[in-house]
Order: structure tokens, then C-alpha cells, then sequence
């Protein structure tokens, strides 16, 4: 429900459509139609280096609107949201 609240504070909206982009990047679609772009070039190491591999990069999909992997890497949609910068800025 987009209007959850958790500490007094709405939740941030979670994501509806995620594309994999060259240079590991995600164009994620959130709730409302907002378009951002997070880039995942520091999360390549440690439990996320099979992201390394382009065509593993490419599995990534949505559950319970956050990001997943095969292998069970995931990032939450609040984190995606919080670091990810509006589409129009990255034009």
C-alpha cells in the first residue's frame, strides 16, 4: 500500500518495472510513475560479484517491489529509491 507509514513517516514507493542498463545501471519505475536511475557499479563485489556478468545482471526482477537475482541477492526498494537520481536528471 503506497500510503504505509512506519515512524511517523510515509514509506517510500516501490518499484513497478526495472530495465537492466549497459554500464550496470537500472532504470527502475516506482509507484506513481516516477523514473529513476540507480547505478550499481559499487555493488559488484562481495555477495552482489556475480552482477559482474552481464547476461546475470540482465535476471534482475521485482518481488514484493524490490530488486532480486537468481542467487538471491536483492536491494530494498527504500534504498533504490533514497540513491537512485530522477531520469530527467540524468538526461
Amino acid at each position: 500500500m503506497e500510503d504505509e507509514i512506519v515512524s511517523g513517516k510515509p514509506l517510500p514507493p516501490k518499484i513497478t518495472a526495472v530495465k537492466a542498463l549497459e554500464d550496470w545501471k537500472l532504470k527502475l519505475t516506482f509507484t506513481g510513475g516516477q523514473e529513476r536511475i540507480f547505478d550499481m557499479k559499487t555493488y559488484r563485489y562481495g555477495v552482489f560479484a556475480r552482477l559482474e556478468e552481464p547476461e546475470y545482471f540482465q535476471r534482475v526482477r521485482i518481488v514484493k517491489g524490490s530488486l532480486c537475482w537468481p542467487h538471491g541477492q536483492d536491494l530494498h526498494y527504500g534504498m533504490l529509491y533514497h540513491n537512485s537520481n530522477p531520469l530527467s536528471f540524468q538526461e
